[in-house]
């Protein structure tokens, strides 16, 4: 197994402040792997999951089916409601999310303080093909070019550890679950 080359934050220094409770956001573009690596996340931490993907309104869904990128103003609902969800589980919780731009995790980190990120980085072009051959998600291909437009580096900012998301998926999901001081739990 290949190893996996971690890039923290200048302030995550290896483990973050506050080692529980654990919420933590796995994002990144699409088909970068958030809801595989959540769900082993969850699993090795014994911590509820939710799938970002699932509070996506109608509307906003239909656009993405027809290939219209979603605008901040598409988001503004969605990115409250996740954060809601984050607040009613303050013993700790995992989230898939895009969380593409700063002001999305600042929102996010709003509603739940502490909140750690656990960034998936892969190329466009790996992005592209993992899209494609996914079957029965609503999102397409087409649209994984405005993901890449829309995302702001999240790696300086504090909580936010970014892997390689080429690695293993168990790789991933055992770095991370470390990193979030969950290891063994």
């Amino acid at each position: 197994m290949p190893p996996v080359s971690p890039t923290l934050s200048p302030a995550a220094s290896g483990v973050p402040s506050t080692p529980s409770p654990v919420r933590v956001v796995v994002m990144g573009v699409a088909g970068c792997g958030k809801s595989a690596v959540g769900r082993l996340i969850a699993d090795q931490l014994a911590l509820p999951l939710i799938e970002g993907d699932d509070f996506h309104p109608p509307g906003n869904i239909r656009k993405m089916q027809q290939g219209i990128p979603l605008a901040d103003e598409d988001r503004a609902d969605w990115l409250r409601q996740l954060g809601a969800e984050l607040a009613r589980h303050p013993d700790g919780v995992v989230l898939t999310c895009s969380a593409l731009k700063a002001a999305y995790r600042s929102s996010l980190r709003d509603a739940a303080p502490g909140l750690q990120f656990v960034h998936l980085a892969i190329s466009q072009a790996e992005s592209l093909r993992r899209v494609s051959v996914r079957p029965g998600h609503f999102y397409p291909p087409s649209l994984v070019a405005s993901q890449f437009e829309a995302l702001q580096d999240p790696s300086a900012e504090a909580g936010v550890l970014t892997l390689d998301g080429d690695a293993p998926l168990q790789a991933l999901a055992q770095r991370a679950a470390a990193w979030l001081g969950g290891a063994g739990r």
